[in-house]
């Protein structure tokens, strides 16, 4: 039996993060959506929530059987610790496997954990979380871009920042 991790920070999950977790069922036994912190980012909203709205996702999907965990460290060794012999990535375009080669290759020199590139849907492309956010962030539409109940929860955060960032 195969187990693959679809790592992100989901910082919101999107619709294009559910076609790439969608297409990695379909080409292995197991599926982990690993919600992992990027050190590179400050997350709007917090992994608890991150998680509950990727299971809440999923489970609307008609993928019920894909689990989601917080990755807590490094990739490698969540997938050694869970057993999982690839990772899967979605790509957009020709940017995406830029960044996504040098951690794909430092994943197999750290374990011989090897990556699969999936191509995402071109109907989804435009998508990333790091838009959604903007746009909400302005008051713009994101409903049409995420799972149900997830443009609420990041119009909510935002709405907390604001309210924090008042006292």
């Amino acid at each position: 039996m195969t187990t693959a991790v679809c790592p992100g920070s989901f910082d919101p999950i999107t619709l294009g993060h559910l076609d790439v977790v969608r297409r990695a069922r379909a080409l292995v036994d197991h599926v982990v959506v690993g919600v992992a912190r990027n050190a590179g980012k400050t997350a709007l909203l917090p992994a608890d929530a991150r998680v509950d709205l990727a299971r809440r996702a999923l489970d609307d999907a008609g993928l019920a059987d894909v689990r989601v965990a917080v990755v807590p460290g490094l990739l490698v060794d969540y997938c050694a610790e869970i057993g999982a012999t690839a990772v899967v990535k979605g790509l957009r375009g020709g940017a995406d496997f830029d960044a996504e080669l040098p951690m794909a290759l430092m994943n197999r020199h750290l374990a011989g954990v090897e990556t699969v590139f999936v191509v995402g849907d071109a109907a989804l492309a435009h998508i990333a979380s790091s838009l959604v956010k903007d746009i909400a962030r302005h008051g713009g539409p994101v409903d049409d871009l995420v799972p149900p109940g997830v443009g609420d929860a990041v119009r909510r955060a935002f709405a907390e920042a604001r309210e924090g960032d008042r006292r």
